[in-house]
């Protein structure tokens, strides 16, 4: 009850002023941000940003002159640090709508790295809010809470501020849109999500309230353009809040929160809590003309119209808000907005300019929030009655780098063997903290080049970064890592530029994330003579469990005829098998035309298996033969069925080659059960990624030129196919360039409702004494990873299991009481299936398995047995520490290496055995101070932790620790 005594001690006169009002706040908004201001220490600037009803609470605003700020750890345990921040205007700027922009500001210096909660509370809310509870809603404290994560990992943080303020009306009956403009100078990714209102609660936690969607009051409603339901909804990448439509007039309070990312972490947390205030307005909201993103390079010059309409022919005002303005977000040159015919009737444009440079490079768009607000035009009769509404629209602005130019590779001479010397221009944007990463591939390739594109374009197309160089640097040495390249390969190099995030400090870990790139430099391809052969066929011609036949063809090599050589022909089971045998040896003079370029593979079990091939390259050097080098491997086209409804069948096929697949068309074949051995071509499929390699056989022969045979596809009969893929390596030395291969014979019926036996399932131990004697075993891991692997029986109780099993589905629960959850599905390719799965990504090893096989028609098996794994306990804890203000060991804390603690309890005692200190703080976190702040002598203490690790059991058994720490000051 801050408030409350604050009011007592405010003077009679302010009292009978204020009246009734003078008890509550009637703050419509805020939230919390905070801002680094020092590269030394943890210090930064903490700011409330309030908005205050001056409508219904005049002197509410002017009469807080402080607010009281809570900081304590995200679990809201131990005592938390509470700052009194003063207000930072004489006179609370009057914002429009009825409404004050009070801040509220503060400097702390964190005392070390960590998760903190920042919140702020006060009394009384607004009476009669419809949507939140319960009531009477004066009795409510207002509450916002911001996450703050401090982490040297990764980097300076800030958060993200909110530009624009929450003060436009809605109307009954009409589409109301928010927007906070949200803009994170760090470039971070923001996202965004709906979240309760709340009240405080204990040691700075915030406490949910009663709370419906604004929707739900009057509820079904409409939307302003007449359907039913009304809705109500936040885009979680645009962070428009949207209520289509308002149906009762009154108060309503929403929050959501914007979510802050780097590199794939969630890293801070704003709330804002808003108040919307629905009036029966008799009058149409204007409108924005929609605005389509846009990319540009750095160094160009935007300028981008706006414009507003009003079909009432109300007068409007257009204004702009966006990190592009501001100098504390962004570095100049700023951007301008100007409106000409500002406040005039309907329509109104604007000019947005903005020259953007190297500077202004980042991944993240920067996002322009342009608002048009109308007020009564010349033909309202009763100005005073009119209520001013809103509309607001976005242009999201991506700034990416120019394209290196001048990329040029030759060869050089290196101890490695054969290297390649790269030059290129001298980059235009030059950056502090900028790389330029050198790709390479085998082979030449044309990428598509999108101005808008995602990141990661050359690793989609099959490149790999083979090093990276200071952006002033026009050179680089590729050896391959000191390894050497293969001779006689065309090798293709593109230059990308990475940019250091806005701002950030360039020798920080990370400050390249989140920083932006350039454009893919055009490619320079070596085009060398093929002085190695490429597998370019795979076929298979026979199906037959002992008498299967694949042929395999190649290209020869660019070299002299006349001289002996040899290819060299290897062979192993599975599209990725690896225990090759060698099954030719062709001895060959290299003469143009003879037929030594293929060979036909015999007495193979083309039914059950498919294979892998590479070849061998020897030719004669000093007379005798000496290996050149071996070719990339390359498998046979295997057809597998898939599930499908009865009437029908589903195919998959897949096929592990260095030639591409994709971005043609594969064709299948359906024996003509007329003509046995007859394959009639049914369809000509397109196919994209692996995923596309599939076609649903309803019966329709789709594909006429052979002529038409459609067949009903019944349950009790089984029908045959094979599939011919068309690819190609792209590259115009390796000929023929469109290279076709078939698949095995599949011979399938429609259905089988018989169900596989179930798996039974292993799962790797860990070795808990080893790990005892290694504590620091699993320091700098990202995550932790189950290893699972399990076998199919061939038969169950006398019974012979169904050998067709088409995919496995692996199921988790992170406790032995909870119901497992599907996880992981595990299919072809490659071929044979897979009985292993890793578990990625965790956060302990603790957790329950099983594993179920699925067959060819999508029946699934029984569970397997349930394996449960738990973690090793592993705590361990320093034997002193210095709490002497330096940011060195000043806090007595576990080993940063994974300890898998649940809960524990701390407790300190002096060498008398009197307890000085005490936390439940997981991470203890002791700052050398008794539990009332007083600092403790230097010298040895001995202490008792229990602790309960994480288990795969809910309820897991307590471990007493027990050691000593020295104290030094």
């Amino acid at each position: 009850m801050r408030s409350f005594l604050r009011i007592i001690l405010l003077s009679c006169v302010a009292l009978l002023c204020l009246g009734f009002e003078a008890m509550a706040t009637h703050i419509r908004a805020g939230e919390i941000t905070a801002r680094r201001i020092s590269a030394t220490t943890l210090t930064y600037e903490i700011k409330l940003t309030a908005y205050f009803d001056i409508i219904n609470g005049p002197g509410a605003a002017d009469a807080q002159n402080t607010v009281e700020f809570t900081i304590g750890n995200v679990n809201s345990t131990g005592t938390p640090v509470i700052l009194t921040a003063p207000r930072q205007e004489s006179q609370p700027p009057n914002i429009g709508n009825g409404t004050t922009r009070n801040t509220y500001i503060i400097n702390y210096t964190f005392p070390s790295t960590g998760e903190y909660r920042i919140s702020f509370e006060e009394d009384k809310r607004n009476n009669n809010i419809l949507n939140i509870g319960p009531p009477p809603t004066e009795q409510l404290n207002f509450y916002v809470s911001t996450i703050l994560e401090i982490n040297a990992s990764f980097g300076q943080n800030q958060t993200p501020v909110l530009l624009n303020a929450p003060i436009d009306l809605a109307a009954v009956g009409q589409r109301y849109i928010h927007n906070p403009n949200a803009f994170d100078a760090d470039g971070d990714s923001l996202a965004y999500r709906l979240f309760t209102p709340q009240r405080s609660g204990v040691n700075g936690a915030g406490i949910n309230l009663q709370y419906v969607n604004p929707n739900q009051i009057g509820a079904p409603g409409k939307t302003e353009s007449g359907a039913s339901p009304a809705t109500f909804s936040l885009n979680r990448l645009t962070g428009d809040l949207i209520w289509d439509a308002p149906v009762t007039k009154g108060y309503y309070n929403v929050a959501f929160i914007v979510e802050e990312w780097r590199d794939g972490v969630l890293i801070g947390q704003i709330v804002r809590d808003m108040q919307i205030i629905v009036e029966d307005a008799r009058n149409d909201r204007p409108l924005m003309d929609p605005l389509n993103d846009i990319c540009v390079e750095a160094g160009t010059l935007i300028n981008q119209p706006i414009k507003a309409t009003d079909k009432n022919g109300d007068r409007l005002t257009l204004t702009s808000t966006g990190g592009v303005y501001q100098s504390t977000l962004i570095t100049p040159a700023l951007a301008t907005f100007n409106v000409a015919n500002q406040g005039a009737q309907s329509p109104v444009t604007g000019q947005f300019i903005w020259q953007t440079s190297c500077n202004h490079i980042r991944q993240e768009p920067y996002d322009v929030l342009f608002k048009v607000e109308d007020a009564a035009g010349p033909g309202v009769p009763n100005p005073s009655l009119f209520r001013k509404l809103a509309d607001m629209t976005t242009l999201n602005i991506r700034v990416y780098g120019p394209k290196p130019l001048g990329l040029r590779a030759v060869a050089a001479t290196d101890p490695a063997g054969v290297a390649y010397r790269l030059n290129w221009t001298s980059y235009k944007c030059q950056v502090t903290g900028a790389k330029i990463i050198v790709y390479r591939k085998e082979g030449c390739t044309d990428i598509s080049e999108d101005v808008c594109q995602e990141p990661g374009i050359l690793l989609r197309a099959g490149y790999e970064e083979v090093g990276r160089v200071n952006s002033d640097q026009t050179t680089f040495l590729d050896n391959n890592a000191g390894a050497g390249l293969r001779a006689g390969i065309s090798y293709s190099y593109r230059l990308l530029v990475v940019f250091p995030r806005p701002g950030t400090n360039v020798n920080e870990p990370g400050s390249l994330i989140g920083g932006g790139e350039s454009l893919a430099s055009d490619e320079f391809c070596l085009k060398l003579p093929m002085l190695m052969p490429v597998i370019t066929n795979v076929t298979v011609d026979s199906t037959s469990e002992a008498k299967g036949v694949i042929s395999i063809r190649w290209t020869r090599p660019a070299a002299s005829a006349g001289l002996p050589a040899q290819y060299r022909l290897f062979r192993a089971v599975g599209q990725s098998g690896t225990a090759f045998t060698q099954i030719a040896a062709i001895n060959t003079n290299l003469a143009a035309g003879a037929p030594d370029t293929f060979f036909v593979d015999r007495n193979l079990n083309t039914v059950a298996n498919p294979y892998n091939y590479k070849l061998e390259y020897w030719y004669t050097q000093g007379g005798k033969l000496v290996k050149f080098d071996e070719t990339k491997t390359a498998s046979s086209v295997r057809l597998e069925q898939g599930s499908a409804d009865p009437g029908s069948v589903r195919l998959n096929w897949s096929a592990l080659v260095p030639w591409d697949n994709t971005g043609r068309t594969h064709r299948v074949y359906r024996e003509d059960k007329t003509k046995p051995g007859t394959f009639n071509r049914i369809a000509d499929v397109p196919v994209e990624g692996a995923s596309t390699f599939t076609f649903l056989d309803d019966g329709v022969d789709r594909y006429a030129a052979d002529g038409t045979v459609n067949i009903t596809i019944v349950d009790d009969s089984t029908y045959c196919y094979k599939v011919e893929t068309v690819g190609s390596y792209n590259n115009s030395q390796i000929q023929p360039s469109v290279l076709f291969n078939f698949s095995q014979i599949l011979c399938v019926s429609s259905s089988d409702t018989t169900k596989p036996c179930p798996p039974v399932l292993a799962l790797d131990p860990l070795n808990c004494d080893s790990l005892n004697a290694h504590p620091d075993a699993f320091c700098d891991l990202p995550g932790f990873t189950n290893h699972l692997s399990w076998t199919y029986p061939a038969s169950v109780g006398g019974k012979d299991c169904d050998p067709n099993v088409a995919a496995y589905k692996v199921y988790y629960a992170r406790y032995e009481d909870d119901q497992p959850a599907l996880i992981a599905t595990v299919t072809t390719p490659p071929s044979p299936l897979a009985t292993n799965y890793d578990h990625e990504g965790l956060k302990s090893f603790a957790g329950c398995y099983y594993v179920t096989a699925v067959n060819r028609f999508g029946a699934e098996s029984a569970p397997s047995n349930v394996v449960c794994k738990d973690n090793c306990p592993m705590f361990v804890l320093p034997n002193v520490f210095t709490p002497n203000g330096d940011l060195k060991n000043d806090v007595f804390q576990p080993y940063e290496c994974p300890a898998f603690v649940q809960s524990l309890e701390f407790k300190a005692f002096n060498r008398w055995g009197a307890q000085v200190f005490t936390t439940k703080d997981v991470n203890i976190n002791w700052n050398g101070k008794t539990n009332a702040g007083k600092d403790l002598a230097a010298g040895q203490y001995y202490y008792e932790v229990t602790v309960y690790f994480e288990s795969s059991k809910k309820v897991s058994e307590p471990t007493i620790i027990k050691g000593w720490v020295q104290l030094l000051r």
